[in-house]
């Protein structure tokens, strides 16, 4: 077997694997059922129907792989707004437009009926990746890959705002780093406030969010708000097989400096969990090397998980 084949099974099938045998209880439940909408009261069982206890997975972002996947500008000369010389880079990297990306994500309760019987806490994990899987002339290396460990402390409301009801909101402490070593390495931590509503098949997940930040002179990406961002806005709409999800990014500049983020996905259910999937995107850090990097995507594949 070629060896780029067995680093990917290595690293990503049995992963994925895992995360389905995992979660193969709840799938006969629930969560997983692609045909049928989930409430947010399901997915973060926000309600005593829908509580599955703690201490089991289940799914947060959306689980997909997109084996094709176009870049407008694949980043060759990633560059820092950190002024060290430290972090000069000047190799250019001959990557192809073309390119795999993966995506997995899972959260699991730890704590149940906390402050009062109102508040749940989860610890959740994402793992986005890029894979030069078409590039024979650089062995096929995976170009980026973002760690995403979070922690969640989830609360069920329940007001009328704008036609919709307000379901649940919360805070949450977010790392995501690339884990490469300077000049290369990107990373920042956030405290995350998130609102999740509802009406009919709309769902509207809004998170403003601020940096914490260490020192100055460690950090790989002072600038990273600037383009980034500073909050973003997720809306899904589901009906039948088809399920349309976007999310927009934006670093609350309202001139010539606004930057920001947007992006569209299109799933269609085929056979069980198993789902056709689309996904454009354009603007900045759509990963944590291309946080400065403009760039307009789009990729075709087929996903496991939605965001409903």
């Amino acid at each position: 077997m070629p060896h780029f084949l067995f680093s990917g099974i290595y690293r990503f099938v049995v992963p994925l694997l895992l995360l389905m045998a995992f979660t193969a209880g709840a799938q006969n439940r629930t969560l997983f059922n692609a045909r049928r909408q989930q409430t947010m009261a399901q997915r973060w069982e926000l309600d005593s129907a829908s509580r599955q206890g703690t201490f089991i997975i289940t799914p947060y972002k959306p689980v997909y792989v997109l084996p094709a996947r176009w870049s407008s500008s694949p980043n060759e000369d990633p560059v820092s707004g950190n002024p060290s010389e430290e972090y000069d880079y000047d190799e250019q990297i001959d990557y192809n437009n073309i390119e795999a990306r993966i995506q997995l994500s899972f959260k699991v309760k730890v704590l149940e009926s906390i402050f009062w019987g109102y508040g749940d806490l989860w610890a959740a994990y994402t793992q986005k990746s890029q894979w030069q899987v078409y590039n024979k002339s650089l062995s096929r290396p995976f170009r980026e890959i973002n760690y995403e460990p979070e922690v969640i402390l989830n609360f069920a409301t329940n007001y009328q705002i704008l036609g919709f009801t307000g379901r649940m909101a919360g805070i949450s402490f977010n790392h995501t780093s690339n884990g490469k070593e300077t000049p290369l390495s990107r990373s920042w931590n956030r405290v995350i406030f998130h609102a999740g509503f509802e009406k009919d098949n709309w769902q509207v997940l809004i998170r403003p969010w601020f940096r914490v930040r260490g020192e100055k002179k460690e950090d790989d990406n002072p600038d990273i708000e600037e383009y980034m961002g500073r909050g973003d806005l997720t809306l899904i709409y589901s009906a039948g097989r088809n399920s349309f999800a976007f999310t927009g990014s934006h670093n609350l500049n309202f001139n010539e400096h606004t930057k920001g983020y947007a992006e569209l996905s299109w799933s269609y259910a085929l056979k069980g969990n198993l789902k056709s999937f689309v996904q454009a995107g354009y603007g900045y850090g759509e990963t944590m090397i291309d946080y400065n990097n403009s760039q307009f995507t789009i990729g075709v594949g087929v996903s496991l998980i939605e965001w409903l």
